[in-house]
């Protein structure tokens, strides 16, 4: 796994735009890095309804190195990728089908094979291809469910103790919709040089009180807890999500912790 296990980066915004607008900028100074350095940006999106905000903006980001961005996703339900509940669907609505980005570039979990474990194994060979020794990943976003889930790792889950597929299936979902699944792993998500989470809203606040309240080790509880990178891990955050973090990671708003 990745060693990016020391105290994580906190920020709190009075609000999920504001939040939002602060992670795009931190994408946008990733991506154009990346391409200085090594030519090409990889991103990792995240799916659920809290990152859409974000995703329409990215819509008319005409500063984004687009056509020198690859994308893939953290994970995906078992639905057409047409259905209003993918996470590629949503993502293409939101800005896919609006930048230029080569079709090729863009990296769709294919969750409707059937069986999932198949789409898995066809994913993790796309993810391996022409992989190095460092990090697969630039920039990888998450959420978190109201259960502490992050991506498809639920808690509990027999997938949070993969060591070593980067891609999993997940026969059964902890949340709605109740279909099968597939995540990438633990260790595919700490193969980035940075991780952060987007949360937002008072339904998620019980569940990062559990996840800093267990760092730095985690718990298999709350599967977001044992999320690493190489770098940093960082968390942006709405105030209602953030109300009642524990010491340290309680900053001002709009501050790093």
């Amino acid at each position: 796994m990745g060693t990016g296990v020391g105290v994580p980066r906190v920020r709190v915004f009075p609000s999920l735009d504001r939040a939002g607008r602060a992670l795009s900028a931190e994408v946008l100074a990733s991506a154009r890095e990346a391409v200085a350095r090594r030519g090409r940006f990889h991103l990792v999106l995240s799916g659920g309804s809290t990152p859409r905000g974000m995703y329409e903006r990215w819509g008319s980001e005409a500063r984004f190195p687009w056509r020198e961005t690859e994308i893939y996703f953290g994970d995906e339900r078992g639905v057409s990728p047409r259905s209003a509940e993918s996470n590629y669907a949503m993502a293409r609505a939101a800005f896919l089908s609006r930048v230029p980005l080569p079709r090729s570039q863009v990296h769709r979990l294919p969750a409707e094979v059937s069986p999932p474990s198949r789409a898995a194994r066809r994913y993790e060979q796309e993810l391996r291809r022409g992989a190095g020794k460092g990090p697969r990943f630039d920039q990888v976003l998450l959420g978190i469910g109201p259960d502490g889930h992050t991506a498809s790792l639920f808690p509990r889950s027999p997938a949070l103790s993969e060591r070593k597929r980067w891609v999993v299936s997940v026969r059964r979902s902890g949340q709605p919709p109740f279909v099968p699944r597939i995540t990438l792993t633990l260790p595919a998500l700490a193969s980035s040089r940075a991780v952060s989470f987007l949360v937002a809203g008072p339904d998620k606040a019980p569940a990062l009180r559990g996840i800093f309240a267990s760092l730095p080790r985690g718990t298999r509880d709350l599967p977001a807890s044992r999320v690493r990178s190489e770098g940093t891990v960082s968390w942006f955050l709405d105030r209602a999500a953030a109300r009642g973090l524990p010491p340290p990671y309680a900053p001002p708003t709009g501050e790093t912790a």
